[in-house]
């Protein structure tokens, strides 16, 4: 057996695909009061309920259903780390899962602004995050083999979001 690495030459690099994005839908998120649970000793904890939304888009239409939510920690860096859940129902009937993880950053000021609840332009927060779908419909299987992304905005009771599959 060989312990010899292999190294990459300069035409096996070039012939890596590099990944695009392909548009899937725009999502918009209703979203309640943020309950703040407080200072747990990894950051500022809060939870913010969503109510329902609406999901369009040329590959997945439908809306989404109320009773998730974001669950969120506010590091001491100023990152809000975020992870929401939440079921899309989809306009044919199909229900799929999210767990969307992702990070919300920006200058102090624009975040102290966020905090309050008050509109702030988006160009100014940085607000990435990277869902995963599970769902028992087979048309929508394909959510589950491929990677995602998408960018956001933090509204007073919305969140929007424009979603990418990695190709």
């Amino acid at each position: 057996m060989s312990t010899e690495l292999h190294t990459a030459s300069a035409s096996e690099t070039r012939s890596l695909p590099a990944p695009g994005l392909r548009f899937v839908a725009d999502i918009r998120v209703e979203v309640s009061q943020p309950t703040t649970i407080g200072e747990t000793g990894t950051g500022l904890r809060r939870i913010v309920p969503i109510l329902g939304g609406t999901v369009k888009g040329p590959r997945l239409g439908g809306r989404v259903l109320p009773g998730g939510a974001d669950y969120q920690i506010l590091r001491a860096d100023g990152v809000m780390e975020l992870e929401a859940k939440y079921v899309l129902e989809t306009t044919s009937g199909a229900l799929i899962y999210v767990v969307n993880r992702g990070l919300r950053h920006g200058p102090k000021e624009a975040v102290e602004k966020l905090m309050r609840g008050e509109a702030v332009d988006p160009n100014l927060i940085y607000f990435r995050a990277a869902p995963s779908f599970e769902t028992a419909a087979p048309e929508f299987r394909w959510m589950m083999k491929s990677l995602f992304i998408c960018s956001g905005t933090r509204l007073p009771n919305q969140v929007r979001l424009r979603l990418y599959e990695i190709t």
